[in-house]
């Protein structure tokens, strides 16, 4: 090993003889390198007083672990970071691309300084790599880097594993409207055009071009993000496809400058819920609001009720003039029988999210805490047994698992095709929602049907 060591001193410029003001020896750290315990060589493996010809040794321990400490430290020449991007390893891999997202900004394919050409080497390696937990990891952390190298980035925007693509389709500053366009007009993966919809700045080009696709939960993100730049002929065609899409309806009642005309045929056909919504809105000028109101009380008197009956189910529970709590509140108005699925759906509308969780804790008689760790989860199962648990419709689980729990619209779990029916049968929900009280601890016990 002595003449191993001296080959590689050589190589790098080191000096075995000289020890660093603070820290280990040349002499103690040779020795502790073939050391035959490996958690001696873990140990020196992740300090960062040791030279570097030691550290380039220690990159081809047998042991993964030691190659792993190797992969982290910042102190690891490039040429054990090179080393380390080919490791039959996965875990040294991916240990080694969070350290080389942190080097990658301002780094290009036209280094000229060899250190920083290895650099940039081992960061297109790693880039490269067949696991895509390794890719995921570089892509996590260069997703908001505006210095970071835009072939890896445009390579990762086109990855075909959206855990990959996605990070950067929806954060990445690198990627410019006519990137994003090249992928939308491509064959991109399930999933990537909602990361798109997702981004801060939605340009109008790229918004029209999502618009034009078939991808409808795309299209539902689009509609759902305030900074989209959708123009007003757009926004007409997507309300002509509207009436057969209902994922569009509340992000459509949603969005923020709407004009008269979309208020006036969006409220020709969407749910009651979503109506109560148009009819508060306070941002429409005088005009708009009474082509609203004309709309809304001719839909009201055809199904045999009244304004006044209208507008009283439509207000929403306030806890603050009682001093109730949101639960109190709930409680009271599913012990008068006025907690109904338009109540929880206006809730939900209207951005009151304390008040839908303990609602939904009321109706399936279950811990608010219960709730929050499904929501918290993101588990499209559990969000759809919980609706069930609470006598909830298929569709208001669709509307509790993307704006609640927030689930990406591909792991939506939607009523079953041509049906009105739940997705799971109902030992699966009960299922689930023993499983959820388990992690809370929650004794209540499931139902074996929804409340009727």
């Amino acid at each position: 090993m002595s003449r191993l060591l001296s080959r590689l001193r050589g190589a790098m410029g080191g000096r075995p003889d000289r020890q660093r003001d603070t820290g280990i020896s040349y002499e103690t750290s040779r020795e502790l390198a073939q050391s035959p315990d490996p958690e001696q060589r873990r140990q020196l493996a992740r300090r960062d007083d040791v030279r570097p010809e030691i550290l380039y040794f220690l990159a081809a321990d047998p042991v993964s672990e030691v190659r792993r400490e190797i992969a982290a430290n910042p102190a690891s020449p490039v040429q054990a970071d090179w080393r380390l991007a080919s490791d039959a390893d996965a875990s040294v891999r991916g240990d080694l691309a969070r350290k080389i997202a942190r080097l990658a900004p301002d780094l290009s394919a036209d280094e000229q300084d060899r250190l920083r050409r290895m650099t940039y080497e081992t960061l297109v390696l790693l880039a490269r790599d067949q696991i895509a937990r390794v890719r995921q990891i570089l892509a996590e952390a260069l997703k908001d880097v505006a210095k970071a190298p835009p072939e890896v980035i445009r390579q990762f925007a086109h990855d075909s594993e959206i855990a990959v693509s996605g990070p950067i389709l929806e954060c990445s500053p690198v990627l410019s409207d006519e990137d994003l366009l090249e992928i939308i007009q491509s064959t991109p993966v399930a999933g990537a055009l909602s990361a798109i919809c997702r981004r801060n700045t939605v340009g109008e080009a790229v918004a029209d071009a999502i618009a034009h696709t078939d991808d409808i939960d795309a299209i539902a993100v689009l509609l759902a993000n305030p900074s989209a730049q959708i123009r007003e002929e757009t926004l007409d065609m997507l309300l002509d496809r509207a009436p057969e899409h209902e994922a569009w309806h509340a992000p459509m009642v949603r969005r923020p400058q709407l004009s008269a005309r979309a208020a006036i045929r969006l409220a020709r056909f969407v749910a009651d819920s979503l109506l109560e919504v148009l009819d508060r809105r306070s941002d429409f000028d005088e005009a708009t609001k009474q082509a609203v109101a004309a709309v809304v009380r001719r839909r009201v008197e055809e199904r045999g009720s009244d304004m006044a009956a209208f507008r009283a189910e439509a207000e929403l529970p306030s806890a603050e003039p009682a001093g109730e709590t949101p639960w109190q509140a709930a409680a009271r108005m599913h012990q008068s029988g006025h907690l109904s699925e338009n109540i929880i759906a206006s809730a939900l509308s209207a951005g009151d999210l304390d008040f839908v969780v303990n609602a939904l804790a009321v109706r399936a008689e279950v811990s608010v805490e219960r709730v929050r760790k499904i929501i918290s989860t993101q588990s499209a199962k559990g969000m759809t047994a919980l609706a069930w648990q609470a006598g909830l419709t298929p569709a208001m689980s669709v509307g509790l698992q993307t704006q609640l729990s927030r689930i990406a619209p591909p792991d939506v779990l939607h009523p079953r095709a041509g049906t009105r029916t739940f997705p799971l049968d109902a030992a699966e929900m009960v299922w689930q929602m023993e499983f959820f009280a388990s992690m809370v601890g929650d004794r209540t016990p499931a139902k074996s049907s929804p409340p009727s």
